[in-house]
């Protein structure tokens, strides 16, 4: 491999390790949300209920973070309709480990959340960029969406998306 491919392994490399700190950061963002929410809902109404309204109303910030943001992908409805199998694993990951925690190890209640969800950090990155990134594209010059970025095919002209990866307007 030449200098140029050497230059293109490094420049993958960058751009992965780039993406993986920009899902860190929302990570980051969603926790803060997902807790500060836990902790306000925590005291009128029982904790596993608070625990899983506070993870839905962090799950949509985080659609459009993650999106936006970490892929730099357009949201369509077709990825927001999906994107909550992302978080089935996150959640059935959390929800274990926080039942676990609180009811074997005796864990408090206000805290096991947070240890909870580390445990799932891996398993949500995979799975959200294997929705939000276009299949075939894990870098930036993906192949065009067929059906647009409205959903519907054959969508073209100004405004229209010919590549579902762009720069974020956020970075």
């Amino acid at each position: 491999m030449g200098p140029e491919g050497a230059g293109d392994v490094r420049g993958g490399r960058r751009a992965r390790f780039a993406e993986i700190l920009r899902f860190a950061l929302v990570g980051g963002v969603n926790t803060g949300t997902f807790f500060g929410c836990y902790l306000l809902l925590h005291p009128w109404m029982p904790y596993f209920a608070a625990y899983s309204l506070a993870f839905l109303l962090s799950m949509i910030g985080s659609f459009f973070l993650n999106t936006y943001f970490t892929y730099r992908t357009r949201p369509t409805w077709k990825k927001f309709a999906l994107f909550p199998l992302t978080n089935v694993t996150n959640y059935l990951v959390q929800s274990v480990g926080l039942y676990a925690l609180v009811t074997w190890a005796g864990m408090d209640d206000r805290i096991a959340p947070l240890v909870a969800a580390v445990v799932a950090i891996p398993f949500t990155y995979l799975i959200s960029q294997r929705i939000l990134v276009p299949r075939g594209t894990d870098r930036p010059s993906a192949a065009p969406d067929p059906s647009g970025p409205t959903g519907q095919a054959g969508s073209t002209g100004p405004g229209s998306e010919t590549d579902e990866r762009h720069p974020s307007r956020l970075a």
